[in-house]
This record gives C-alpha cells, sequence and structure tokens, in this order.
C-alpha cells in the first residue's frame, strides 16, 4: 500500500497525530487521556509512516533507538516514584511544586512525570514490536 497519495500524506498525518498524542498526554490527569493513550497514539503515527515509507526512515525520524525510548522511560516512571521516598512519604506518592515561569504559577507534579514516562515506554515498545514486524514482512 505504498501509493504516491499516502507516501504524500503520511509524513504530515505523522506529524499531526504525534502532536496530537503530545496534547493527550499533557491533559491526562484532567481530562480523558494521559501517557498510555498518548503512547498509542505516537506508536500508531510511526506504524503509518513506516507502512507509508518504510522502517528506514521511521528509524531516522525517531533518532533513537525504540528500545532506548522504552528504558529512558521506565527510568523516568521509577525515579518519579522514588522522588516521593526522598521525602520520607510512600512510594509513588504525588508531589507538586509551582515555580513562576515568564511571571504565571506553574504546576509541575511528579504524576506528571510518570505519565511522561509511560507515554516513553509504550511509544518505545510499541514502535519497536511494529517495526519488527514491518522489517520481517519486506525480507
Amino acid at each position: 500500500m505504498r501509493t504516491i497519495i499516502f507516501r504524500t500524506v503520511a509524513p504530515y498525518l505523522t506529524s499531526l497525530m504525534v502532536l496530537f498524542s503530545i496534547f493527550v498526554l499533557l491533559r491526562g490527569h484532567n481530562e480523558a487521556g494521559g501517557g498510555f493513550i498518548g503512547g498509542l497514539v505516537a506508536a500508531s503515527a510511526f506504524g503509518i509512516y513506516g507502512i507509508a515509507c518504510g522502517v528506514g526512515p521511521v528509524r531516522r525520524a525517531m533518532y533513537f533507538h525504540p528500545i532506548s525510548i522504552a528504558a529512558a522511560g521506565l527510568m523516568l516512571a521509577v525515579l518519579s516514584g522514588v522522588a516521593s521516598l526522598v521525602v520520607s512519604s510512600q512510594f509513588l506518592t504525588g508531589l507538586w511544586a509551582f515555580p513562576e515561569i515568564l511571571g504565571s504559577e506553574v504546576a509541575i507534579s511528579t504524576p506528571l512525570f510518570f505519565d511522561i514516562g509511560v507515554y516513553l515506554v509504550v511509544v518505545g515498545a510499541i514502535s519497536s514490536i511494529a517495526l519488527a514486524l514491518e522489517e520481517r514482512d519486506t525480507d
């Protein structure tokens, strides 16, 4: 299914889907969404790009190996839980900070970093599986 129309539209569609996945990730605790759903949307975007253009361009677009992305996400998720142990709370207790950035107060929390970690784990794992299957199909 590598038609000229699909190959032309796929990079734009991938960009929009990754942008939408980041939106879903960041609104996760206030409304429906979060790291898992956002990661699935992003992995689907890379899957569409892989179907349209092949595995090589997807690997170049991702820059890091998908397993490295998943490992970094797992490390971030665990570290967000360990942060609560540092302040003598239970593991994965939510902590918030309210720094002032550009004149407005911004809420930064360990649940946000946990969600980002889950996002990276899902993107890395699902993309790795999809790319391995796509490479196997082309052999």
